[in-house]
Order: C-alpha cells, then sequence, then structure tokens
C-alpha cells in the first residue's frame, strides 16, 4: 500500500463523514419552527422597548421561580434524552426506554408548573387580554407549551418503539430525529425564560 493510500485510509479514521441526527425532514421542520419563535422573540423585544414600563411591571407580576423550576425541569429532562440516545447507540434498547420515561417525569413536572402559573395569573384577573404584555407572554409560553405536549407525544412514541425493538440494523435515525426535537423544545425556553421573565 502506498503513502497517500495509508493516508487517506488514516484520514478517514480520524474524521469520519458527519451528518446531522436524524433525517433531514425533521431538521426542516425543526428550522421552520425555529423561525417561527425568533419571530415571536423579536417582536417581544421590539414591543418591549416601545412600552419599557409596562413590560417591567408585567415581569414584575411572574413568579419568577417557577419559571426557574421549568428551566430546571427541561434541561434535566433534556439529558435523560440525551442519555436514551447514548443507550440507543449502545444498543441498550430497554434502558432506553427508562432513561425516556424518566425524561416525561419531568416534562410533566414542566406542564404542571407551567399550568399552575396560568391559574395563578387567571385569579389575579391577568388574562391574554389585560394587555401587550400579557398578551404576548400567553402567545409564546402557550405555542411552546404545545410544543412540549407534541414532545412528550414523539417521546411516548421513542420509548414504545424502542421497547417493541422497532430500532434495528443500528438505524436510529427516526430515533435521533424525536430526540433532537426535544431538545429544540429546550433550547428554545433556556431563550424564553430569560427574554421574559428576566432581562
Amino acid at each position: 500500500m502506498s503513502n497517500s493510500s495509508i493516508a487517506l485510509v488514516h484520514q478517514d479514521r480520524v474524521f469520519p463523514d458527519k451528518k446531522l441526527p436524524g433525517d433531514l425532514a425533521m431538521w426542516f421542520f425543526i428550522l421552520a419552527e425555529l423561525t417561527v419563535f425568533a419571530l415571536f422573540f423579536i417582536g417581544f423585544a421590539v414591543s418591549e422597548q416601545l412600552n419599557e414600563t409596562m413590560f417591567s411591571q408585567g415581569k414584575a407580576q411572574l413568579h419568577q421561580m417557577s419559571g426557574l423550576i421549568n428551566t430546571i425541569a427541561l434541561i434535566t429532562s433534556s439529558f435523560f434524552v440525551a442519555l436514551a440516545l447514548t443507550a440507543m447507540h449502545k444498543a441498550q434498547a430497554k434502558k432506553a426506554v427508562l432513561l425516556l420515561l424518566t425524561a416525561k417525569v419531568f416534562a410533566l413536572i414542566y406542564i404542571s408548573v407551567k399550568v399552575w402559573e396560568y391559574l395563578s395569573l387567571f385569579k389575579q384577573g391577568i388574562t391574554i387580554e389585560t394587555n401587550t404584555f400579557f398578551t404576548l407572554y400567553f402567545l409564546i409560553t402557550a405555542f411552546h407549551l404545545m410544543h412540549v405536549l407534541l414532545g412528550m407525544v414523539i417521546l411516548a412514541f421513542l420509548a414504545y418503539s424502542a421497547w417493541h425493538d422497532k430500532y434495528l440494523n443500528n438505524d436510529l435515525s427516526g430515533f435521533e430525529a424525536g430526540t433532537s426535537y426535544w431538545h429544540m423544545v429546550d433550547l428554545l425556553w433556556i431563550i424564553l425564560f430569560p427574554l421574559i421573565y428576566v432581562i
């Protein structure tokens, strides 16, 4: 074997072909969702510049601790989802199922806290029609909550499929696509929390 051939073989081992996890269709969907949320975030930031006092007062009425709890819950959930994917790559499907179920428990914590927060605001007479701040708050957070609910359905499907050995021959593109979606949901909240609750 020539030196050039040896170099090529060595290069292939050091720099294996890289590819996005999951399938292309999911990434187009994720990109579309990120674009929609980006427009929401820009609209919120512009409105805040035009109504600084209203937005400052609105943020003061939010329960920041609930926002922090939800941030921790989603980050922890994503951590277990990442562990589940690692387990699948090691052909440990049953372990991956348990990790996905744990991730769903933390997602349920997020949903419970978010519903409690909504109810708390409603009891104070605060609704989507109160002012511009709360209109955007309810629209953005409720839209995100819908994505969390969809993500939980996806995680349940992944767990069911893994439990029934649907991911054979190392074809994990479907599993990777589902976990990528969940990480997107987590990423959006990490941006949403400081934007709406803190900054």
